[in-house]
C-alpha cells in the first residue's frame, strides 16, 4: 500500500502534513523509509513534543516550510527549512492555493460516518487546493461526532493502520501558575465566551472558572480542563449570539479520556481557523474573552511570545488573531497572563523593549502576573509602564523604574 502513496508523489510538489492532534503519524513513519520522489517540499503547522518530523531528513533534496519553530525543526538543515511567521487565520488563506498534496489523518465515527481526526484547522482550504489526498485511516480512533466529514471519493489513496493517537498529558500546576489562575478567573463573568491556549497557566485558569455559569467556549483548542467545564455544566454556550450551545474548537488536545469524550459528544464542533480565528465570526460574541501567554512584555506593551535566546523558538499562532478579534467584540477583553520570572527567578519577563513584537501595544487589555493585574486599556504610556513594573517580580522594578528615568 505504501507503494501507492510513494506513485501519488511527483518530484516539486508541495505537500500539506497535518499537524497537531490529527498528525497521520503512522503514514508519516512508514513514508520516511519508502522510495518517494526527489525535490518535495512540506508544508506543516506542527506543536513541539507533539509533531517529531523533521522532513529535510529524509532526504538532501527536501525543503520544509513551518509556520512553528520546535525543538526537532531547531536543528534541522537552515537551507532548507523556511520558517515563515503568518498569523493562523491568515495561514489558513495561504494554504488555499499552493498546495499539490495533501496527508491527512481520518477515522469513523461512532455511526459509521468518515471524518477528520481532532484537528481540523486548515483542511477546508487544503482540500480545496490539493489535487492530490493521501489519508491514513486510523482504525484504532473514534473520529469526534463534531468534526468535518469527508467523503472518500475525495481521497484518492487510503493507507490503513491500527494505532492509539499520542496523547498530551496535562501539565502540572504550581503556586505561581494557580494565582495567575486565580486572578484571571476573577476577570471572568458569567456569560463571558473564552478562548485560552497550551499550558500550565490556562489550565490553572480553567480550573479556577467553577463557580462560573454559562460560559462559552470558542477558540483554537479544547482540552481536559475544558471537557470538565462542560461536564459540570459551567460552559454551556447557551449565551452565545452564534454556535449557540456548541463548544467551537479547531483542534481537540488531551488523553484518551478525552478524546473518547469528543467522540460521544457532538456539541464539541471543530471548525477551520476561518471560523475559529475570524474576527467577523468571533465579533458577534459578546464579552469574548481571549487568554494568550508570552515570553516577554515591554514597557511600552510590546508582547514577544516567539522569540528568545537569539533564536526562534515557538511561532506567532493565533494569539493576535484573537486579541484584536476580542477587541471587536461588544465586552471583549483581550488578556496576556504570564509569569514574572523566568530562568528560576533570576530573568524578568518585564523588560525595558523586547527582542521581537509579536502583538502591538495596542493589541492587549491586561496583562496578569502573579504578582497582580495591569490593566492597560486607556492608559497613557507612563500610566501603563507604572502598572506594569507594579505587576513585576520585586526584585526587579527598581531597574525597571531607572530604566525610565534614564530614558
Amino acid at each position: 500500500m505504501i507503494d501507492d502513496v510513494a506513485q501519488a508523489l511527483r518530484p516539486g510538489q508541495r505537500i500539506f502534513v497535518g499537524g497537531s492532534s490529527n498528525e497521520p503519524a503512522g503514514l508519516l513513519q512508514k513514508m520516511m523509509t519508502a522510495d518517494l520522489a526527489d525535490d518535495l517540499h512540506f508544508i506543516q503547522f506542527p506543536i513541539g513534543g507533539l509533531n517529531n518530523f523533521d522532513f529535510t531528513a529524509w532526504h538532501e533534496t527536501y525543503q520544509q516550510t513551518t509556520f512553528f519553530m520546535t525543538p526537532v525543526l531547531s536543528k534541522a538543515d537552515a537551507a532548507r527549512l523556511h520558517y515563515l511567521p503568518m498569523q493562523m487565520r491568515w495561514v489558513y488563506d495561504y494554504l488555499q492555493s499552493g498546495v499539490d498534496v495533501a496527508l491527512l489523518q481520518v477515522a469513523y465515527d461512532r455511526d459509521g460516518v468518515l471524518r477528520m481526526g481532532p484537528n481540523v484547522d486548515f483542511v477546508e482550504a487544503v482540500l480545496t487546493s490539493a489535487e492530490v489526498v493521501v489519508a491514513e485511516l486510523n482504525r484504532a480512533v473514534v473520529a469526534p461526532a463534531g468534526s468535518l466529514r469527508i467523503s472518500e471519493s475525495r481521497i484518492d489513496v487510503i493507507y490503513e493502520t491500527e494505532r492509539p493517537l499520542a496523547g498530551w498529558p496535562e501539565p502540572n500546576i504550581d503556586d505561581a501558575a494557580l494565582r495567575i489562575g486565580e486572578l484571571v478567573a476573577s476577570l471572568i463573568e458569567d456569560g463571558d465566551c473564552l478562548q485560552t491556549g497550551i499550558g500550565a497557566i490556562p489550565a490553572a485558569i480553567l480550573k479556577c472558572l467553577s463557580d462560573k455559569n454559562d460560559l462559552g467556549l470558542h477558540g483554537g483548542l479544547l482540552d481536559s480542563g475544558g471537557m470538565r467545564l462542560i461536564k459540570a455544566g459551567n460552559v454551556t454556550g447557551a449565551r452565545k449570539a452564534i454556535d449557540t450551545g456548541l463548544h467551537v474548537t479547531g483542534m481537540v488536545l488531551g488523553d484518551e479520556a478525552l478524546m473518547s469524550w469528543a467522540a460521544e459528544t457532538p456539541g464539541v464542533m471543530l471548525r477551520g481557523a476561518n471560523h475559529t480565528h475570524e474576527v467577523s465570526a468571533i465579533a458577534q460574541l459578546d464579552n469574548f474573552v481571549s487568554v494568550n501567554s508570552a515570553v516577554e512584555i515591554d514597557l511600552f506593551g510590546q508582547i514577544n511570545a516567539e522569540f528568545a535566546g537569539g533564536r526562534q523558538i515557538s511561532g506567532t499562532g493565533g494569539s493576535v488573531d484573537f486579541m484584536r478579534s476580542a477587541k471587536a467584540s461588544n465586552g471583549g477583553r483581550s488578556i496576556v497572563a504570564m509569569n514574572a520570572t523566568a530562568k528560576g527567578g533570576s530573568v524578568s519577563r518585564i523588560v525595558p523593549r523586547v527582542d521581537l513584537v509579536t502583538a502591538l501595544r495596542t493589541d492587549v487589555d491586561i496583562v496578569v502576573t502573579e504578582h497582580g493585574i495591569a490593566r492597560l486599556k486607556n492608559l497613557p504610556v507612563d500610566a501603563r509602564q507604572t502598572a506594569l513594573i507594579e505587576i513585576a517580580a520585586p526584585q526587579f522594578r527598581d531597574e525597571l523604574r531607572e530604566h525610565i528615568s534614564a530614558g
